[in-house]
Parts: structure tokens; C-alpha cells; sequence
């Protein structure tokens, strides 16, 4: 009866809606829930506290490393031979004041036995007064020398310092008080310095714990580890660094990244003269790439080691569907650094440089294939070589003949382009473009030297032809223009767009990136895995691997032949082989207007067009009587 009367109450302790577990595991779930939530928010607030913490540690990790230094020098000194000389200072001067004493002492006394100054008695007094204040005054400096062959411990100077500073601030409190209340800021000031001291002591000596990723390499681990504030500071000073502090560095897809702060007289200029002091500090080997650019801000440098590629993995491979839909761009390659596409303009002149076997043959190729599937491709190849794959695809010039009928067609070409422009009132060619490819520019322009119509006719195409759509793009391994020239003088500036490859000096690469030279193309390894490897102008130090079309597919795109006729309109020589023509976006949208597409809206969801090429394809198709709108909407002609 007893036990059922517990049960009744605790029953109904626990609520109308207890159930016979109830009152046991309900209660239980919920505690549970709450320390879960309890946990995680305790694991958030010390994951914060740790990275203020991480964060705060650089700026104070200089003060703790010169307290470290000053007291290690000090404890260093504190040597039992340094000990027994200021004890014997110490009682030499302690003999000298009391013998300094004792003649002062005398000398008055013998002032008042004696009125005559220059008695005997008060001028051998007076003598030996001088001797024992003179004996003194060298002792003192004895003991001062003594005392800084054995200094006190930094830690002992410390709470001396402080202790004085709190007696001081306290009797100011004290006098700086009424009646009535007690005026405290002094002995806070005092306390706040002590705090303060102690506070930057403990983080600047504190460990940060870099967290290392299982995928690092060897080679990665020792560079984070010695890339770390506390290692560095430690060491930055026996390596000509000092006065820099790193921040505890990242591992990103293109490699390690860490921001150096730069004290003092530091600028990034002067810490990139020191790239072999920081190499030597890193231990990292010498084929390994280190950048350092500007930070963000003022004051601050970041240091970028080549480790790993974000291309790493990914096929160079490249294939006519990669081409950019914006019809201005072409893709050139990938960001080693951040994986990221890197575009250049289409109707802009170019400039390739590259020493032979640098890939640089292969990197031109996905452009050629660009200018080919999007308007007229003329390739003088001086070589030869390349122009072997490519005549089956388009109109190509080898031989010194075939190349002077090449650039005086070109030229020709613009001159009627111009005439019809004139006729049109338009400043700017809205037709197809033609791009004229030269490689290997040096041979080209040796084949050309004594003729000087048509090496002028080569100037005036890079000068004039980029406003008629004639746009020059020039290679070559040797990019000087002096000498035996692989670019001439007077074309060069014209070519704004500039790619580099490796190229063999410095003379080379102020040519191959002109005001970007130092991005040292001609530092760029030697090898295998390099090749293809460069950097364009005006993008910054990070080098661009290039994509790659092999042999296959060159002989895999449309045959389309250049040749000028008296309109300026390219005649079309179909290839061979029975192979249907690319479909324009005309057809297109043709095509979907006769399978029932009855708006523009229709036409553009069927196509995948955007608006502005649906409607543009629409109004010409109207024009020409092919297209019609209905009542219905829009219908094919009959």
C-alpha cells in the first residue's frame, strides 16, 4: 500500500502527460540534449578564443623574442668569475666611502683646530680629502662595470621596475585624493603595465599550433613548421631577417601561402632581395619556386611556395567545346595557383615567346583552332613543321614564295576591307575576322629582310589591321629585336597581349612580357612537366599551364581554306572527306522556328542562345524573307 502510494505521487510529479517510462527517461533525453548543445557551444567559444588567440600571438612574438634574448644574454653573463669581480668591487668601494668618509671627517676637523688655510695641517687634510674622493669616484666606476659583467636577471629588473612604479603610483593615488574618495587611476595604470608585460610575454612565447593536413608532403611539413611565427622569429635574425613576422601559414591547392609582416625599414622589394636568406632559413631545395608579392595592405609581403599545382590532376587536354561562349574571349590555360580559367582577348594582337622545346608549338595551337572554327585562319609558318598538320585544315604558307603571296593577300585584304567600311560608314570591321599566325617570326623576317615593300606591308598589318578584322599574332623562340630579330622593332608594340613560355635570359624576357618583365619567365624550370608552363602580361606572377591539341585533334577539325578574291569574301573550300559543316546559330534557331518554336522566347529555350543572338538571328532571318510572324507567331516561309 505504501509502495503504490509512492508510485501515485511521483506519478504526479511528473505531469499529466507522464507515461510509466516517463518520469524517468523524458527527463533524462532532455539533459542529454542540453549538455550536447552545452558541449558544442563550449567547443565553438574555445575554437574562437584559440584563433584570437593564434591571431594576437605574431604581433607580440618580436617583444618575446627580445625579452628572451635580453634575458638570455643576462643569465649568460652571471658567470661565478664575473660574481667573484663585483663582490671584490663591491668591497673596494665600500672601503673607498668609508675611507672618503673618514677624510672628509679630518679635513673639518682640521678646519676648525686650524683659521690659517694654508697651514700645514689643513692642506695635508685637504690633500688626502681629494685622494679618498677620487679613490671613491674610481671604485663606483669599478662597481658599474663589475655590475654589468653581472647583471641582475631580466625577471628580477622586472619586478623591481614594477614594484617602484607601484610604490610611486600609489603614493600618487594617495596625494591626488580628497576626503572623501581615493583617486585610483595611477594604481591602475601601474597594474594595467604589469598586466600588460605579463600578457605579452605569454603570447608571444605562446606555441601555435599549426594544424597539419594528412595529404602533406614531407617537404610541406617542414616549410609549414618552419614557416610558423614561433620558428621564425627565433631564427629570422641569424638569417639577415629580422624585423619580419610571419602569420601562421596556409596550404592551398597551388601551394604553401603565408604573410609576412614587415617592421621597421622593410619593404617588399627589399625582402625579395632576400629570397636566398629565406630559402636558406626554410631549408626548401633550390628548384623549388618562391614568390613574394605585395600584400593587401602597406606593410605587409606574402610569401608563395610552389609546392603542388591546383592543375594537378586535371587534363590539358582541350577540345573545340571548351571554346568561351563571349565571342571577344579565348581561353588560354589554368591558374596553377587557384585552378581558375585564364581568358585573353580574341581580336587583340598577340605575342608568343618560347625557347625550343618549351611547348610552345602546342600552347598556340588552341588558339589557332579558336581563330580557325570562329573566322579565317592564314598560318606562315617559317619552320615548317607545325604547317604539316595544319594544311589539311587551313590555308598555310612554308616556302619563301608562298609566304610573300600570304602577306601581300593579307595586306590586300585590309586595304579592301578598309574601302568597304568607308562605303558602310563604320569605324570598327563587324565581319568575320581574319587572323594572320606567324611562327617562327625570326625565320619569316630573315625571308623578308632585303624586301622592304613587304616587310612594310608586315608592319602595317600589325599596326592597321586590328580596326579592319586583320589581327596578327606573332611566335617566336628568340624575342629580341636587335641583331637577327625574332619580332621586329616597329611590330612589337603593337602586340599588347604578350604570353611567355621559358625563354633563355633576361634580355629575352623584357621583350617576351615588356613592363612585365619581372615576373622572370626565364626562371621557369627546365623539363618535362614545365612545358607549356608560362606567364601572360599584366596577369600577375602566377604561372598558366596551357591547354594542349594533339596531332588528332588538328586533322579533326573543319577544312576551311583563306583566300582573298576581288569582294573581300573568303572562299570556302569544303574538305574532301564527307564531313557535315558546324551548325551556325542561324541554322539553329531556324531549326527550331520550323519544329514550332513561335516566340523568341521559345527559340531561346529550345536553342540555349542567349536573347541578344536569338533576336539579332531572328530579325536576320525576317529581313531575308525566311522567317515570318503569323498571327500565330513566328513560322518558317514558304
Amino acid at each position: 500500500m505504501l509502495q503504490q502510494r509512492r508510485n501515485h505521487n511521483q506519478t504526479k510529479r511528473a505531469g499529466p502527460a507522464a507515461t510509466e517510462s516517463g518520469p524517468i527517461h523524458e527527463p533524462l533525453g532532455g539533459n542529454l540534449v542540453d549538455k550536447t548543445q552545452g558541449s558544442s557551444a563550449a567547443a565553438a567559444v574555445a575554437k574562437s578564443v584559440t584563433n584570437t588567440l593564434d591571431a594576437l600571438t605574431p604581433a607580440f612574438a618580436p617583444f618575446a623574442a627580445r625579452w628572451d634574448a635580453e634575458a638570455d644574454r643576462r643569465a649568460k653573463l652571471r658567470t661565478p668569475e664575473h660574481l667573484k669581480a663585483l663582490m671584490d668591487a663591491q668591497r673596494a668601494h665600500n672601503s673607498a666611502r668609508s675611507t672618503a668618509a673618514r677624510a672628509q671627517s679630518q679635513r673639518a676637523a682640521a678646519r676648525k683646530e686650524s683659521k690659517n688655510p694654508f697651514g700645514t695641517a689643513r692642506r695635508a687634510a685637504a690633500t688626502a680629502d681629494r685622494a679618498a674622493r677620487q679613490h671613491k669616484s674610481e671604485t663606483k666606476t669599478a662597481l658599474k662595470g663589475a655590475r654589468r659583467d653581472y647583471p641582475v636577471t631580466l625577471g628580477t629588473l622586472a619586478v623591481r621596475t614594477h614594484t617602484l612604479h607601484v610604490v610611486t603610483s600609489s603614493a600618487a593615488s594617495w596625494l591626488l585624493s580628497s576626503s572623501h574618495d581615493l583617486t585610483t587611476w595611477p594604481l591602475l595604470a601601474s597594474a594595467g603595465l604589469v598586466g600588460l608585460n605579463a600578457v605579452g610575454l605569454g603570447l608571444g612565447r605562446r606555441k601555435l599550433s599549426v594544424q597539419l593536413d594528412d595529404g602533406l608532403s614531407l617537404e610541406e611539413r617542414q616549410l609549414v613548421e618552419r614557416l610558423d611565427p614561433a620558428y621564425w622569429v627565433a631564427h629570422a635574425a641569424d638569417r639577415g631577417l629580422s624585423g619580419t613576422v610571419t602569420t601562421p601559414p596556409q596550404v592551398t591547392p597551388g601551394g604553401i601561402r603565408c604573410n609576412v609582416r614587415l617592421d621597421g625599414a622593410w619593404t617588399t622589394k627589399a625582402l625579395k632581395d632576400k629570397t636566398d636568406n629565406i630559402r636558406s632559413l626554410l631549408g626548401a631545395r633550390t628548384a623549388l619556386r618562391i614568390r613574394i608579392t605585395a600584400g593587401t595592405r602597406g606593410g605587409w609581403a606574402v610569401i608563395t611556395l610552389a609546392t603542388r599545382q591546383a592543375t594537378d590532376g586535371t587534363s590539358s587536354l582541350w577540345t573545340p567545346d571548351m571554346i568561351p561562349a563571349d565571342p571577344g574571349l579565348m581561353c588560354i590555360g589554368l591558374d596553377t595557383e587557384t585552378g581558375e580559367l585564364v581568358f585573353v582577348p580574341f581580336d587583340e594582337r598577340l605575342l608568343v615567346s618560347g625557347a625550343s622545346g618549351t611547348g610552345k608549338s602546342w600552347s598556340v595551337r588552341v588558339l589557332l583552332a579558336t581563330a580557325h572554327l570562329r573566322g579565317d585562319l592564314l598560318f606562315i609558318d617559317g619552320k615548317g613543321e607545325e604547317a604539316n598538320v595544319w594544311e589539311r585544315v587551313c590555308r598555310v604558307a612554308v616556302e619563301t614564295d608562298e609566304i610573300a603571296a600570304a602577306i601581300d593577300e593579307a595586306h590586300a585584304e585590309m586595304g579592301r576591307r578598309k574601302a568597304d567600311m568607308k562605303r558602310r560608314g563604320i569605324s570598327v570591321w563587324d565581319g568575320r575576322q581574319l587572323t594572320v599566325m606567324i611562327d617562327e617570326g625570326q625565320v619569316v623576317l630573315a625571308a623578308i629582310a632585303k624586301d622592304k615593300d613587304r616587310l612594310q606591308k608586315l608592319i602595317e598589318l600589325s599596326s592597321l589591321g586590328r580596326s579592319r578584322g586583320v589581327v596578327l599574332w606573332w611566335a617566336t623562340q628568340y624575342p629580341v629585336t636587335d641583331g637577327t630579330p625574332g619580332v621586329h622593332k616597329l611590330i612589337a608594340p603593337n602586340l599588347l597581349t604578350r604570353f611567355s613560355l621559358r625563354v633563355a635570359g633576361t634580355t629575352q624576357a623584357q621583350v617576351a612580357l615588356d613592363d612585365c618583365a619581372h615576373y622572370a619567365p626565364h626562371q621557369i624550370p627546365d623539363g618535362k612537366q614545365w612545358r607549356g608552363h608560362g606567364y601572360l602580361k599584366g596577369y600577375g606572377p602566377r604561372l598558366i599551364r596551357t591547354w594542349t591539341l594533339d596531332d588528332d585533334g588538328v586533322r579533326a577539325l573543319p577544312a576551311r581554306y583563306w583566300k582573298a578574291s576581288a569582294p573581300a569574301t573568303p572562299v570556302m573550300v569544303e574538305p574532301a572527306e564527307d564531313k557535315p559543316a558546324p551548325l551556325t546559330n542561324r541554322d539553329r534557331v531556324l531549326a527550331a522556328v520550323r519544329d514550332g518554336a513561335r516566340t523568341p522566347k521559345d527559340v531561346t529555350e529550345a536553342t540555349g542562345l542567349n536573347k541578344g543572338t536569338v533576336s539579332r538571328e531572328l530579325k536576320a532571318l525576317t529581313e531575308a524573307g525566311t522567317v515570318r510572324r503569323a498571327d500565330k507567331g513566328l513560322e518558317v516561309a514558304a
